[in-house]
């Protein structure tokens, strides 16, 4: 007898059609199942599936195993394993205890893994092979022919929403969640609430991960891998009770699916839909949806892309080199001659730090350093383009003014100077200290490096100077030491030391230091207590 499930040309469905005669299953020549009242579950886009009354089941389901899976259209599925003689196949049987309606056919039947079954014997029945059809609308044609115009994921986010309910999915709310690649972001959220037409863009940091709503939550159940989520949410019988789901229920909605948002390397991310129809979503209206995700996953991807891009580029580069990057500023030799003001600090006595913090709690010394200097630079138009070691190179290039540019830099390192001043090391009274050294020049600034390995940096006379002031104000003595470029920028009150010979400097380098009067003044000018005047360190 043909076993052939209606003819339907569009929309996904779920059919069970009851199957005649005796119908055995058999684990290598062992017989598992044997039934006259098995029934056949045809699904679209899924080969056809047997299902046996748990009675007809011959003994070989083993220990409940813990494991459920989830979907949509059916419910959720408990697990067994499946002992066969001397094997054991671990979640080889499952059933649904409470199925959603189109699949109550199959309530508390038992199928098995294709892993368990050698042998089908479906006597007088044959089975016919299903044509899925056509599962398209307003939505699909979208997909295929307009989505690619949205700029940006929360317009993307808003077309979703309005084509869902032109295809007549009564979806109330979307929230989108891309898991993201940067130092303080965790995710980027998108919300998308029928009502108001609107989306609402949340980011959060990474200590969400260990809030109790993250931790009971249906985002953390689907990106540990653990399947979509499915609840009427006017049910008496809770299959999941996450808090969010109440919250909505109380915002009037009737029906939540949370589902995987899967990216090509893997990574899944989570969509969720909320219905307020009074009979929430039906299977045709998941189906679409399930029809659509995987291109709709492709889409996100190249937005989180574009922004993961942006985001390594801006935290590796700086955000001003990484737009260069970006830009296209990616072969070697790539960049420009300019006039830029280079800061470079250094962390004082930073290998006798290590010997005696030891390396944790020297490792955050170090980041507090890296964090204040950075900081601070980029609060005055500048860019840290690296740390090297325990010493952080930074620029200020030239706009219209050569003396904005010292300035801003020469501003920087005195805040740079009061902030450190005010980090004790730890158990200890004794402050972080770095030296500064100051100098201004053309340097080119671009890529260098081998071709399989670039760098983006300052090349220059500059360059090597600032470092080279560094570890003269060391011997010095001195916090901060300038080229002579900074003695006339309008700050003022820099008193020359005289002209040094410095290493790998073809002519000597006259070098000025701030006068206490002008360190107390702008620490005065950047503080919000007022501070006693700076002593000149020692070496």
């Amino acid at each position: 007898m043909n076993i052939q499930p209606d003819k339907q040309t569009t929309g996904y469905r779920l059919q069970v059609l009851p199957l005649l005669g005796d119908i055995v299953a058999k684990s290598g020549e062992t017989v598992i199942a044997s039934s006259r009242a098995a029934k056949l579950m045809h699904e679209t886009r899924l080969a056809p599936t047997v299902y046996f009354p748990m009675d007809d089941v011959v003994g070989v389901l083993g220990e409940a195993s813990g494991h459920r899976t989830f979907c949509p259209f059916k419910g959720t599925a408990n697990y067994w394993d499946v002992v066969v003689e001397d094997r054991i196949i671990p979640n080889g049987a499952w059933s649904y205890k409470n199925a959603l309606a189109d699949a109550k056919d199959i309530e508390g039947h038992v199928g098995f893994m294709p892993s368990v079954l050698s042998a089908l014997e479906m006597g007088s029945n044959e089975p016919q092979p299903v044509d899925d059809g056509n599962i398209a609308g307003p939505t699909v044609d979208w997909i295929m022919r307009g989505a690619s115009s949205c700029t940006s994921p929360e317009e993307l986010t808003s077309a979703i929403g309005r084509k869902f309910n032109e295809d007549g999915i009564a979806v109330s709310r979307i929230s989108v969640m891309i898991w993201s690649l940067h130092p303080m972001i965790a995710a980027r959220s998108y919300v998308w609430t029928r009502k108001d037409d609107a989306v609402v863009k949340f980011a959060p940091s990474h200590g969400i991960l260990q809030e109790a709503r993250f931790q009971n939550s249906p985002i953390r159940h689907v990106t540990n891998g653990l399947g979509g989520v499915r609840q009427n949410l006017l049910s008496q019988n809770k299959e999941f009770n996450f808090p969010v789901m109440d919250e909505l229920r109380d915002e009037g909605a009737t029906d939540y699916v949370a589902m995987p948002l899967s990216f090509s390397n893997g990574q899944i991310n989570v969509l969720t839909l909320a219905s307020d129809h009074p009979d929430g979503f039906t299977t045709a209206n998941l189906g679409l949806v399930f029809e659509c995700v995987s291109m709709i996953s492709r889409l996100y991807e190249v937005f989180a892309l574009r922004e993961n891009a942006s985001t390594l580029l801006e935290t590796y580069l700086g955000k001003r080199t990484g737009a260069r990057v970006l830009g296209g500023q990616i072969r070697r030799g790539d960049g420009d001659q300019i006039d830029a003001a280079i800061l470079f600090c250094d962390l004082r006595g930073s290998s006798r730090l290590e010997e005696d913090l030891g390396r944790e709690a020297y490792l955050d010394l170090l980041n507090s350093f890296f964090e204040t200097t950075t900081s601070i630079v980029n609060a005055h138009e500048g860019e840290v383009l690296k740390f090297i070691g325990d010493a952080v190179l930074a620029i200020f290039p030239v706009g219209s003014e050569r003396e904005r540019a010292c300035l801003q830099a020469l501003e920087s390192a005195f805040e740079i100077q009061a902030e450190l001043a005010k980090t004790m090391i730890a158990d200890t009274e004794v402050p972080i200290e770095g030296i500064i050294g100051l100098a201004f020049g053309n340097v080119t600034y671009g890529n260098v490096g081998s071709k399989e390995r670039l760098d983006f940096t300052v090349i220059g006379a500059a360059a090597n100077i600032a470092a080279r002031l560094s570890d003269l104000g060391k011997r010095l003595g001195h916090g901060i030491v300038a080229s002579g470029h900074f003695s006339d920028c309008g700050f003022g009150d820099l008193e020359s030391l005289g002209a040094f010979d410095l290493h790998n400097v073809s002519a000597p380098v006259e070098a000025y230091a701030p006068s206490l009067a002008a360190q107390l003044a702008i620490i005065e000018a950047t503080s919000p207590t007022p501070l006693t005047p700076p002593v000149e360190p020692a070496e």
